[in-house]
């Protein structure tokens, strides 16, 4: 989160399998409510986090999702995230097939993902579906929701990661709660802002520069107190 706020110049993957598949298949914190595991045989009672929402709402300058499967389509968001100036922050749902086999399967099954997978592409109308027949729209409230295109007239959400303002990008990542029906998939947000590490460095040049990069000077100067 910390990372995220300041934009280090770093990249972060976090591979999402919605279980602790390496301890032997434990529920985790992006389980769904009622996921049967090892440690809750019936059923987890936790709300789930959600890594893409948290990532927005720690003002991360880039967030993304991708799945593991689809070389094609991680591969640019992974190109697009190494790219980025600052902080990277890429969901990868990846399946557990042991501990949790078959949570994707809507997204990732080719009968299955055409109806499900909303591909955000920058510039352009928020459609879904075999034949485009459904659109994500704005709601007055700032949410947004799914309906048949047909019915959404001008009101098709035009997909801007670059917008400063978080607020459609954390909509948009409230459109599914878990990857088993309409999901979105790719760059939901991506903007400018003064890098962590350049503008320390900058800190740390303008002290050079201005003389005040005693090391003595600086430990006694403020608040300072003597213990006998």
């Amino acid at each position: 989160m910390h990372a995220l706020r300041r934009n280090v110049n770093l990249n972060i993957l976090l591979f999402n399998n919605e279980v602790y598949g390496l301890t032997k298949g434990q529920y985790s914190p992006t389980s769904p409510v009622g996921s049967r595991h090892k440690s809750t045989p019936t059923g987890s009672i936790d709300q789930p986090v959600s890594p893409i929402g948290l990532a927005i709402g720690a003002e991360a300058t880039f967030v993304a999702r991708s799945y593991d499967t689809d070389r094609k389509h991680l591969s640019e968001v992974l190109k697009a995230a190494a790219e980025h100036k600052g902080t990277s922050f890429v969901e990868i749902y990846q399946n557990c097939n042991i501990f949790n086999d078959g949570a994707f399967v809507a997204l990732k099954d080719p009968s299955l993902k055409d109806h499900n997978q909303i591909l955000l592409k920058a510039g352009e109308p928020i459609t879904f579906g075999p034949n485009q027949e459904f659109a994500v729209v704005a709601e007055s409230d700032g949410s947004m929701k799914i309906i048949p295109t047909a019915e959404a007239g001008d009101r098709v959400v035009i997909h801007d990661p670059t917008r400063q303002d978080p607020t459609t990008a954390f909509a948009l990542s409230r459109l599914s709660h878990n990857p088993t029906g309409p999901t979105p998939l790719g760059v939901f947000r991506s903007v400018e802002r003064p890098v962590y590490d350049a503008v320390l460095q900058a800190e740390v040049q303008h002290a050079k520069e201005s003389g005040k990069n005693d090391l003595e000077s600086l430990l006694s100067a403020g608040n300072v107190w003597e213990v006998a």
